[in-house]
């Protein structure tokens, strides 16, 4: 995974930090872009159909026959949209990442991500195929994150309705593994975030109307034990229980979590044994680490290696790893210049966006964590995402296209500056 970048993070509470950086700063509407409202609200109907027909194709991480389906949609979207579309390898995943480019007439380059892969199998689309219930839709990654690619399209596509080119570039990149950390992609999300001004991640809108502002980085943890087998009835006193040994070890290591620094550890898989009289000879534990702040990890992968001595049961062997995946997307001065631009847009509409943070990480921890100025959350308003509950806002798409829409205007004759 992608090496940390190495600046500070914040060092007190994020969710301080959230109500400092926006608190009284709410800013007074401006006159609403009716001609952009009208076409964002004649869109719907149109939304609607593309998003369905998305829905309906399984396309899970591992399903390179859906994704290259989904592909070829966007794909085929795009090019009508008059955008240059290319393909690249998303090895070790399946399918193609998609990246797709339309070019203007002013300064600004503008990144927008999203992803084509969903957390569900292969089945799942013909068992809960998209259905709308009252004012939701419901579906497999209706939201997460068909939603955000939808939204995306149609984005440009009142901007060609407008025709609006004072944008030097706007680049929309489609990712196929973002849901197992986009292993096979965080280098090419890496260097276009570099290559562009601000970087907006169509991840779904938060379910009270928000958007992301801050999001957790991520580690895999591990705990090996290695013990000796014996017979569990006649002689257990012979054998080293390395299931037992991995159990003190899993329960002490967890303590390693901090809620005031609101970092989590939590140990998810164990495996030992698989007869139930002989003592096991051999565990593996894995878990998973969040934190906000850098030196979490750095602290949290010390203090594992030093509690690894720290054994129940004397003649086993315990070794623990730490490995980083992605970095934290901290609030910065950009982050909150962006969030502050967002949020006098949605007021235009007499609305007003939450600003909030997420323990989950996402592609734009990737632009983050090389210095771009990225905001998350431009999708449609959803909730229970990677459940059979997962739905979406359909009375979210005008507003929120109408945001996407205008966000690009306005960073496009206002660039923000790096």
């Amino acid at each position: 995974m992608a090496v940390f970048a190495s600046r500070p993070m914040m060092k007190y509470s994020l969710a301080i930090a959230v109500a400092l950086a926006f608190h009284g700063t709410a800013p007074a509407a401006g006159p609403v872009d009716k001609a952009l409202l009208d076409r964002a609200t004649q869109a719907k109907p149109e939304v609607i159909k593309m998003l369905e027909s998305m829905v309906n194709i399984d396309s899970g991480t591992g399903s390179e026959k859906g994704l290259d389906q989904v592909g070829a949609m966007i794909a085929e979207e795009a090019n009508k949209l008059g955008m240059q579309v290319a393909f690249s390898s998303a090895a070790p995943a399946v399918g193609k990442n998609l990246v797709a480019t339309l070019r203007g007439k002013g300064k600004a380059k503008i990144l927008l991500m999203a992803h084509m892969d969903t957390v569900f199998a292969d089945g799942t689309a013909a068992a809960r195929p998209f259905r709308i219930q009252g004012e939701r839709a419901y579906g497999p990654g209706v939201v997460d994150d068909k939603g955000g690619i939808v939204a995306a399209l149609f984005a440009i596509r009142l901007l060609q309705q407008m025709k609006f080119t004072d944008f030097k570039q706007i680049t929309l990149l489609v990712n196929t593994n973002e849901e197992t950390f986009s292993k096979g992609t965080f280098p090419l999300i890496e260097s276009l975030a570099k290559q562009h001004d601000v970087t907006l991640s169509m991840e779904s809108g938060r379910a009270a109307d928000g958007l992301v502002v801050w999001r957790k980085g991520t580690a895999d943890l591990a705990i090996e034990v290695k013990g000796k087998s014996s017979h569990a009835g006649v002689a257990p006193d012979a054998g080293r229980n390395a299931a037992m040994e991995a159990a003190h070890q899993m329960l002490q290591m967890s303590r390693l979590g901090d809620s005031a620094r609101q970092t989590t550890v939590n140990f998810t898989v164990i495996k030992s044994g698989d007869r139930a009289n002989v003592i096991p000879n051999a565990a593996s534990v894995r878990g998973d680490m969040r934190a906000t702040d850098l030196g979490e990890f750095d602290r949290v992968e010390k203090e594992m290696a030093r509690m690894a001595e720290m054994k129940l049961i004397a003649g086993t062997e315990v070794k623990s790893s730490l490995v980083r995946g992605m970095a934290p997307m901290p609030i910065t001065p950009r982050t909150e210049a962006l969030a502050a631009r967002a949020q006098a847009i949605y007021a235009e509409l007499g609305l007003k966006l939450t600003m909030e943070g997420s323990g989950g990480a996402a592609d734009a921890n990737f632009a983050s964590g090389v210095g771009a100025a990225a905001l998350d959350g431009f999708g449609i308003v959803g909730g229970n995402i990677h459940s059979e509950e997962e739905y979406a806002e359909l009375n979210s798409i005008a507003p929120r296209l109408y945001l996407l829409t205008r966000m690009i205007m306005d960073l496009s004759t206002r660039p923000l500056g790096r």
